[in-house]
C-alpha cells in the first residue's frame, strides 16, 4: 500500500525562492497528503542511490533509508531552468533506473521528455483538435554567427514571441519584432546554451487557460490574464489569476490529450487570442498554486485539487502493483 510520495526535485533553490514555492504550493502538498494518511517530501537527485549488485533484485535507498515499490512512488517530472541544469541528466537517467526497478512513476520517463520541450510537445500532439501554436525551434549553439539559423524563421511572423524551449513558470519570454531582435535573443541564449522556440504574437489579449486533468477527466480550470500593459500571463508582471469552468469549445481537445496522455495528473494549457484557442504545452507536474488566498473558497478549491491528484496517484500505485503481481488490474 502506498505510504510515501517522494518529489525528486533539484534542491538548489535560493533561501528566498524555496520560501516562495514552500509558501506557493510545497506546504499544501505536504498538508493534504498528510490528511490523506501519506508522506509527502522533495528529494535531491542525488539523495537516491540503488544497489543492483544483484539486478533481480535491485534496492532503493532515499537519504539512506530503504525504499521499496510497494509503499513508495516517485514524481520524476524533469526540472530544467538554468540553475538547474547540472542536474539535467542525473534526473532522466534516475528516473529510468527507478522505472526499471520497478517503482511507479505517476511522470513515467517517456512522457517526461516529451513535456520537457514545447516543440515536442506540440509535434507529439500535432492532431489536437485545437491546433498547437505555430512553432519553430533553434539551439543556441556556438556557430550562430553563419546565420544558419535564419531559413528555420523564414515564414515567422513578427512580431514573434520568443521563449526557452524548455523552461517554466514563464521564464525568459520575450518578444522579437525582427530579425536582428532574434539575433540578439539568440546571442543572449547562446551564453547558456539554451534552446529557443519562436511563436506567433498571438497579441495582448491573449489569455492562458490551464486545464488540469485528473485520470483523463478536466477537473479544475486556472485562467491566467496578463496584467496591464503585460505582453503575456506572468506573476511578476501582475497577471490576473482565477478558477472558472473550463470553456466547452476545449472538451474535444481535452479528450485526445487524454488519449495521448494516459496519466493520472497532467495539465494543458490553452491559449486564447480573442478569437480561437491554440494548444500551447503540457506539463506533467504542473504546480497547483492559489489564485486567491484570502478567499476560503478559493483555498478549498486548490486543496480539492491536490487531493483528487493524490488519491488518482495512490489508485494507480495500486493498479501498478496489482500488475507487478499478476493480479487482475481492476483494483
Amino acid at each position: 500500500m502506498l505510504q510515501r510520495m517522494c518529489w525528486i526535485f533539484p534542491d538548489r533553490e535560493s533561501t528566498r525562492t524555496s520560501a516562495k514555492w514552500n509558501a506557493a504550493f510545497w506546504h499544501t502538498y505536504q498538508e493534504v497528503a498528510k490528511e490523506l494518511d501519506l508522506t509527502w517530501e522533495r528529494t535531491a537527485p542525488e539523495a537516491v542511490t540503488v544497489d543492483a549488485l544483484d539486478p533481480r533484485h535491485p534496492r532503493v535507498f532515499v537519504n539512506g533509508e530503504r525504499v521499496t515499490p510497494d509503499e513508495t512512488l516517485f514524481v520524476t517530472s524533469p526540472y530544467t531552468l538554468p540553475y538547474q541544469s547540472v542536474d539535467v541528466f542525473n534526473q532522466f537517467t534516475l528516473y529510468a533506473v527507478l522505472e526499471h526497478a520497478g517503482f511507479y512513476l505517476p511522470a513515467p520517463p517517456s512522457m517526461a521528455v516529451i513535456g520537457s520541450d514545447k516543440l515536442a510537445t506540440l509535434l507529439f500532439l500535432k492532431d489536437c483538435p485545437v491546433p498547437p501554436v505555430p512553432t519553430a525551434r533553434v539551439s543556441a549553439g556556438r556557430d550562430l554567427l553563419f546565420d544558419e539559423f535564419l531559413s528555420t524563421l523564414d515564414d515567422l511572423t513578427y512580431p514573434a514571441i520568443v521563449k526557452p524551449a524548455g523552461w517554466c513558470a514563464s521564464r525568459g519570454i520575450n518578444q522579437a519584432r525582427d530579425t536582428h531582435e532574434v539575433r540578439g535573443l539568440l546571442s543572449l541564449a547562446q551564453g547558456g546554451d539554451t534552446t529557443l522556440v519562436f511563436q506567433p504574437d498571438l497579441g495582448r489579449r491573449t489569455i492562458d487557460y490551464r486545464v488540469h486533468l485528473i485520470d483523463g477527466e478536466p477537473h479544475t480550470t486556472l485562467v491566467r490574464a496578463p496584467g496591464d500593459g503585460a505582453l503575456y500571463p506572468q506573476y511578476s508582471t501582475g497577471a490576473r489569476l482565477y478558477y472558472t469552468a473550463m470553456p466547452p469549445e476545449l472538451a474535444p481537445a481535452v479528450e485526445y490529450i487524454a488519449r495521448k496522455v494516459p496519466v493520472p495528473y497532467v495539465c494543458a494549457d490553452f491559449l486564447h487570442d480573442g478569437e480561437r484557442f491554440w494548444l500551447s504545452e503540457i506539463e506533467l507536474d504542473g504546480g497547483i498554486i492559489c489564485p486567491d488566498p484570502t478567499s476560503p473558497e478559493v483555498v478549498r478549491a486548490q486543496r480539492d485539487l491536490i487531493r483528487a491528484r493524490f488519491l488518482a496517484y495512490r489508485e494507480a500505485h495500486a493498479r501498478h502493483g496489482a500488475r507487478a503481481q499478476g493480479a487482475p488490474s481492476d483494483v
